[in-house]
């Protein structure tokens, strides 16, 4: 009898625990699959599988090779439209990119050799990315697998470097992707104030490099110091002329009006600049 009852308790263990096994699989897979899809996006020109790329300015639809100028829109990697169970696209979006999962993307060794575990960055070579070190401020994922430039190369091409010629190699390597900033990047905003960069980042939704806000500043205050100008000089020749001339009062107060739109025009002019020069 006790024999009986070991060997049913026995039992129900083996099936508790097949039946954990399978749902901790099917959760896995769950998960893959949900990190595991593509959006489509149309393009100017044909663009390679495993080209990193980021989202045109004026087309969010359409996408192109990520350079060092336009890394802020950085989106993912170009992939094939079968790497992913589930693809998000209409007729006109040939073009199939990856935020997520794992998947092959171009590098050079510009940075060095990309060892499995370091953080992708964007190169100067557009829509390839290198080993990031502590001064690029986004990154595309960690690489899975390595890159040293003398094995697994596609192609080579040359790189101005401190006045003269160097030739990187690019190869693939298989990144985990995951758009982001860049965990090594050291502080580069000493000089810049606390309340100004927490200002302008509340204004960009995203961070802010030191020159464009001083930028901004330096719109900001240009078209304060016109309109300022120019709202002094426009009420002070009115009071003066008022004062000359009562019988003008009210063409010159028409005048001084006028004077004190155009300067609020002016004002609300630099202000929308430097908002889209912080936003974009």
């Amino acid at each position: 009898m006790l024999e009986k009852i070991i060997s049913t308790v026995n039992i129900r263990r083996l099936f508790s625990l097949a039946g954990l096994m399978l749902l901790v699989v099917l959760v896995r897979s769950a998960g893959v699959q949900a990190q595991s899809i593509t959006q489509g996006y149309g393009s100017d020109a044909s663009i390679q599988r495993a080209t990193i790329v980021s989202l045109k300015l004026d087309e969010p639809n359409k996408v192109e090779p990520t350079t060092l100028e336009n890394q802020e829109k950085l989106q993912g990697v170009v992939v094939s439209p079968n790497d992913a169970p589930f693809t998000l696209s209409t007729d006109e979006e040939k073009v199939f990119v990856a935020t997520t999962g794992r998947f092959e993307a171009f590098v050079s060794n510009e940075n060095g050799a990309v060892q499995p575990g370091d953080f992708v960055a964007i190169s100067r070579v557009s829509g390839i990315g290198m080993k990031a070190g502590d001064l690029q401020p986004y990154i595309i994922g960690k690489a899975v697998t390595g890159f040293d430039g003398s094995q697994g190369v596609l192609s080579k091409t040359v790189i101005q470097e401190q006045d003269t010629d160097r030739e990187i190699a690019i190869g693939r390597v298989q990144v985990d992707v995951g758009v982001g900033g860049n965990p090594l990047l050291k502080p580069t905003k000493a000089n810049l104030p606390g309340f100004l960069e927490q200002l302008a980042e509340s204004i960009a939704q995203k961070p802010v490099s030191p020159t464009r806000i001083y930028m901004g500043m330096g719109i900001f205050f240009a078209t304060a110091l016109i309109a300022g100008t120019m709202l002094y000089s426009g009420v002070r020749s009115g009071i003066i002329s008022i004062g000359r001339n009562p019988l003008s009062k009210k063409s010159i107060r028409k005048s001084i009006l006028q004077v004190i739109l155009t300067s609020l025009i002016i004002l609300l002019t630099g202000i929308f600049a430097v908002y889209l020069l912080l936003r974009l």
